[in-house]
């Protein structure tokens, strides 16, 4: 027996056996950066390795039955009931501070306007795309999550349970089913909230002195997965249709936005009236991003999209790499070397740079109950365009590109030439 053991521990010294043919074929490749065993090391590291079948039978809070995902419930000291979560998994605690899972969703029913349910696949198509690019896991809801808070409340029950749901993810990104994402390229500039725990659009003079009900947009926020978040949202949602003091609220938040167009109590609202009245407690951790277009108004966007794709062209005429072919799952790499030839283009309203995000406030193409204060064609033509302009960066990565950006109809973009614009 120790004869037989002897000889096959020589054996599969020198005979090591792969596991696969494939495997056996890469071996001969040399390893890349992102594989070496001291990559971990580096702060911008992120593991793709997350091992999905290690749950130890360790004792977490997934194990109290006093946990409930509610929002009508607390919960308490969830930063230590995270990190435990992580320190059982360390597979996930590996770039832990840049992870990002994205919630959307929509309404349980079908849409009222014809094209509407078209227009909500073409947007969620639009996530899905810049997630995927970027390595972003994805979450589309068209469920309630509390029977009494419908329509803009839904979200922050959906939220509060997407933290408990995830807690390898350290931010949770809302984003409106009719907002796209219009530069694929772009990432969050996440060194920039590590000192907030809440980031929305918006803009402190409105806020503070003119109190206005659209200082800010609550459509679309970044919010930290931590205690501090869990205690802000159970304040957040005390201003809601679930509570026995929802028209109470009402008419504060009428009181105090001189500008708020209609009566009931909204979470746009009740986010403003938080900024103003209870400041010293909340205002320090939420951070009014303006630099960029972290959510976009539509109409200012839509006209300055053609100025836009031919300056990114004319960079690309004089710039033989970003020409280049690659996979997309390398993009980042060519959106870096993009981006020294964008520092002129500035961010914002005036820039030609793409917008990262635009947002048909008003526009509804849902339910097709736009604004009056423009068209259900504008409307219609206005996402037709931002959705093609978006998706043409994810098409160029398949050798195909639509010349029309109000051309939808078209079954088959057209093959992009190589080393096109050149």
């Amino acid at each position: 027996m120790v004869a037989l053991l002897l000889f096959w521990v020589f054996w599969s010294f020198f005979n090591p056996i792969p596991t696969t043919t494939q495997t056996s074929n890469l071996s001969s490749f040399p390893q890349s950066q992102s594989q070496s065993r001291q990559e971990p090391n580096n702060p911008q590291f992120i593991s793709p390795t997350a091992n999905l079948r290690h749950d130890p039978i360790n004792p977490t809070f997934y194990d109290d039955p006093n946990l409930s995902y509610s929002i009508e419930h607390k919960i308490k000291n969830w930063d230590q009931k995270r990190n435990r979560w992580l320190s059982l998994h360390p597979s996930f605690a590996t770039g832990v501070q840049e992870r990002i899972f994205l919630v959307t969703g929509s309404q349980p029913n079908a849409c009222r306007n014809p094209i509407g349910d078209n227009f909500l696949l073409r947007f969620f198509k639009n996530k899905v795309d810049y997630c995927r690019i970027h390595g972003y896991d994805i979450f589309y809801n068209n469920a309630l999550f509390h029977p009494k808070m419908s329509t803009f409340w839904a979200k922050l029950p959906l939220v509060r349970s997407a933290m408990i749901a995830h807690p390898e993810a350290e931010w949770i990104w809302w984003v409106d089913s009719d907002a796209a994402f219009t530069d694929m390229d772009f990432k969050l500039p996440l060194d920039r909230y590590r000192n907030h725990n809440l980031v929305v659009h918006g803009w402190a003079h409105l806020v503070y002195e003119k109190k206005s009900w659209v200082s800010l947009n609550a459509g679309i926020f970044l919010i930290r997965n931590c205690q501090w978040s869990m205690d802000f949202m159970d304040v957040w949602a005390s201003m809601g249709p679930q509570t026995p003091d929802y028209d109470m609220w009402s008419k504060i938040q009428k009181a105090t936005l001189p500008d708020k167009l209609f009566p009931q109590a909204d979470d746009q609202s009740a986010l403003v009236y938080l900024l103003l009245k209870e400041k010293n407690k909340w205002a320090d951790k939420i951070y009014l991003e303006s630099e960029f277009y972290f959510e976009g108004y539509w109409e200012e966007i839509v006209g300055v999209l053609d100025n836009t794709t031919a300056k990114y062209r004319e960079i690309e005429k004089n710039v033989g790499k970003l020409r280049r072919r690659h996979a997309e799952k390398v993009s980042e790499c060519y959106s870096e070397l993009r981006e020294a030839y964008l520092k002129e283009a500035g961010f914002g309203l005036g820039s030609w740079r793409r917008p990262f995000i635009t947002h048909f406030t008003g526009c509804q193409p849902c339910s097709g109950n736009h604004n009056q204060l423009y068209s259900a064609e504008d409307c219609k033509n206005g996402m037709e365009k931002v959705l093609n302009f978006a998706d043409n960066q994810v098409l160029r990565n398949y050798g195909l590109v639509r010349r029309d950006l109000l051309d939808s109809k078209s079954l088959s973009p057209l093959p992009l030439p190589f080393d096109s614009p050149a």
